[in-house]
């Protein structure tokens, strides 16, 4: 298994490795803005459900979406709702995770067999997986620490192997932050459901009608 330094050599080869690797049908892992998460092709599904399986999840659980653009939303999402869509225009790229429902047809499994009818995305501010989701797609991302442990920030303590992931894409140690803020915007009135790194005053001055936790 590949350990490769985001801080050095070619930012667009390291992207042409990651995105090869996922149309394959691999998982890699690479850093988020506060940690280390796992991430697969969204569509692609047993990529989604090893990532899954090497995190140790309960049957049901999903994975988060992350996509290169907040225009890129209209194609995965419906019924987003105006407050939603003024949170979007202000907080992505950014740490505001928003639970939408999903468009429908669309082919992929995030963990729940599609049953929820809802699912959490939002555009990362962490540059290389940004980059990664505007070439490549919308991607499968969970935590790389297994399920209820604390997130990993530092890539010695990954401990894959390369029959379970095909590369690790290293920025070295990670500080560790607040956790996104979450909104729930698949139902009326749309909430806050978790209040972490934009502060519940951030998204009401933005979004009176969001109701706060």
């Amino acid at each position: 298994m590949a350990t490769i330094d985001l801080n050095s050599g070619s930012l667009s080869e390291h992207l042409a490795k990651a995105t090869a690797a996922l149309k394959d049908g691999y998982v890699i892992v690479a850093p988020l803005e506060n940690s280390y998460a796992l991430v697969a092709d969204a569509f692609f599904h047993d990529a989604v459900r090893a990532l899954h399986v090497l995190r140790g999840d309960e049957l049901g659980i999903s994975a988060q979406v992350m996509i290169g653009s907040s225009a890129a939303v209209d194609g995965i999402a419906r019924e987003i709702s105006e407050p939603v869509r003024k949170l979007i225009n202000s907080f992505w790229p950014g740490q505001l995770s928003i639970n939408l429902k999903p468009q429908r047809g669309l082919n992929w499994d995030l963990g729940d067999g599609q049953q929820l009818d809802s699912f959490s995305v939002r555009v990362p501010s962490a540059d290389f997986i940004l980059q990664l989701a505007k070439m490549h797609g919308p991607l499968a991302v969970a935590s790389a620490a297994p399920a209820g442990n604390s997130p990993i920030t530092d890539p010695f303590d990954l401990t894959f192997t390369e029959l379970e992931v095909a590369a690790i894409f290293s920025v070295g140690s990670i500080t560790q932050g607040p956790a996104t803020t979450v909104v729930s915007g698949d139902s009326e009135p749309a909430r806050i459901v978790r209040v972490g790194a934009i502060s519940a005053e951030q998204i009401t001055a933005i979004a009176p009608d969001i109701s706060a936790p």
